[in-house]
Order: C-alpha cells, then sequence, then structure tokens
C-alpha cells in the first residue's frame, strides 16, 4: 500500500509548486522530499511531476492524482483539528454509569449543576448496579463502591461511606435491645445479597472487628429494598448513612450499638485510562472530587 506520507509530501509540493518551499513547510531536507515523491511515482509507475531547472509542474496525470488526494488529506486534517480541540476543550458526549445508591436528587442535582456550567457536553447517565464493562460499554466515568479489584481500570477515591445498625422503633418495641454485635443473631435483620436470607456483617469498633451471622425474613439486592423493609419495622438493617442519618435525627429510626460500624467503604471513581483524559472527562473528575454531599463522606 502507497505510504499516506508520501502522498501528503507529494500534495505539499504540488499546493507550492516547489520543493524547497515544501520541505521548509514540512521540516525535511529538500533531497528527502525529492525522494518520497520519486518513490511514489515509483510505486504508481506513474510521472507525476514535470522537473526543470528553472520550475516544475504536474503532468495530466499528477493533476488529477492532486486533485483526488487533496480533497481527503484535507479531511484527514480536519478529523486531527476536531480530535485535538475536543480534547482540550470541555465538551462531547460523557458516558456515566453510577449504583442506584446514587439515583438520588442531591446526585441529580450535582449533574444538572454540572451540565449548566459546561454546557458543551452532554451526559448519557446509567443507574444500575450492574458492573457495566467501561472498554465495551464506551463509559468514560463509573462511579463505584469498594475496593477496586481489575487492575486493568483507574480508580481514583473520591469519598467514604460506612453503614450503621438501625431499626424502626416499631420493630424495637417489646424486644429486648442488643447490646453487643453477637445480640445480633438473636435479632430478625435485613441482609443484602443474603444466601437463604443469611449473611456475615462485618463490624468495627477503633481497632477491634468482629464479624457475626445474621438472618432474617427479607434478603434484598439493592439498599433500596433493605432500607424500605427497614424502615416498615421488619428488622435491623445495616445502612449507608445517606440512607439512615436524616431518619436517625427525625426518630423514625434508631441507631443500634452506636460505637460499631462498618469498615470504611471506599467511594471510587472509575475509568478506563489516565492516558490522553478528555477535557470533559477532567472536568468532571475535578467537579465529583470537589463536590460536598450528602451521599458519602469527604476524604480526611
Amino acid at each position: 500500500m502507497t505510504d499516506l506520507n508520501d502522498i501528503a509530501i507529494f500534495v505539499m509540493v504540488a499546493q507550492m509548486e516547489s520543493f524547497s518551499h515544501a520541505a521548509a513547510a514540512l521540516g525535511m531536507p529538500v533531497s528527502t522530499v525529492s525522494r518520497r515523491v520519486s518513490r511514489l511515482e515509483e510505486r504508481l509507475q506513474t510521472a507525476l511531476i514535470h522537473r526543470t531547472t528553472r520550475k516544475l509542474s504536474l503532468t495530466t496525470q499528477g493533476r488529477a492524482y492532486f486533485t483526488e488526494c487533496s480533497g481527503p488529506l484535507g479531511h484527514l486534517h480536519e478529523a486531527e483539528r476536531v480530535l485535538v480541540e475536543t480534547q482540550r476543550k470541555p465538551e462531547g458526549l460523557l458516558k456515566i454509569t453510577v449504583p442506584v445508591v446514587l439515583g438520588h436528587e442531591a446526585f441529580y442535582e450535582f449533574v444538572s449543576s454540572f451540565l449548566f456550567r459546561y454546557e458543551d457536553i452532554q451526559i448519557d447517565l446509567a443507574v444500575t448496579n450492574a458492573f457495566l464493562d467501561l472498554v465495551a460499554e464506551n463509559v468514560d466515568v463509573a462511579i463505584r463502591f469498594g475496593e477496586m479489584i481489575d487492575s486493568t481500570i483507574v480508580s481514583q477515591r473520591i469519598g467514604t461511606n460506612v453503614r450503621y445498625l438501625v431499626a424502626s422503633p416499631d420493630y424495637l418495641r417489646g424486644r429486648t435491645i442488643p447490646m453487643r454485635p453477637e445480640d445480633l443473631s438473636q435479632h430478625r435483620c435485613i441482609v443484602l445479597n443474603g444466601r437463604n436470607n443469611e449473611a456475615e456483617w462485618h463490624l468495627v469498633r477503633g481497632k477491634k472487628e468482629v464479624k457475626v451471622q445474621v438472618r432474617g425474613p427479607v434478603s434484598g439486592r439493592d439498599l433500596q429494598t433493605l432500607s424500605a423493609f427497614t424502615y416498615k419495622g421488619h428488622g435491623i438493617g445495616f445502612l449507608p448513612t445517606n440512607y439512615c442519618e436524616e431518619h436517625i435525627r427525625r426518630g423514625s429510626l434508631v441507631r443500634l450499638l452506636s460505637d460499631w460500624a462498618s469498615p470504611e467503604i471506599a467511594v471510587q471513581a472509575v475509568y478506563p485510562s489516565r492516558r490522553f483524559l478528555p477535557a470533559k472527562t477532567q472536568m468532571f473528575l475535578a467537579a465529583l472530587k470537589a463536590w460536598k454531599n450528602p451521599l458519602w463522606l469527604p476524604l480526611r
């Protein structure tokens, strides 16, 4: 296949009607420019340029070849210019995926403010607990909770979260309040992803850690389900702070074993690669890190 660089050099020579002027524009020796055009002619088995000591001119075939090649080369240069500008300017489609726990008015308000600030960016937002393949699905940024296992993607910690033990006053009425983590095994608990409605809860208090087997009447695959059945009085829930702090303040939930909580859960912004991040992604990541919000705790 003909080298595109040879074609580009020929087009430059034809436009400037001079090997020396084309060489200066390309930053090449005149001998290299002349050799590359000769190589192209050899490849095509066609004379493209009449060379004389005073000036050069295109052959009939050279003029036709120049006409056919200059348009596509111009499109390639324009495509490169647009791509470079897109990398530098915050614009274009930004595909984001977040877990269902962030399907919350506070997060929507953050995205809305971001869109008003960067009016040339469009957002495709997927709210799902499925771990989408960032490369296959062309995802620019995902927000995920917990430590990342996949070493092929890049993660940036943007905050933390913890889970509290809570129950409704209706559930606690007439029952013995748990005083130790081990007492939870005697209670009905609302569990996340529980096999046979059983799960292991990991609790910490300072440097002390304990794991307790619990079971209960409801097992759910998302935190909305757990919180709903906890609020309705079906058992003790182990809920993130953003799901329960307001309810604790209002008295609709009671925090139990208040010295105990889950280990800190990392909140991560995840993206396919750190190389050549476009401006739209850089701006979104910066906004996420600066956002003061009720959905996770800021980094300390």
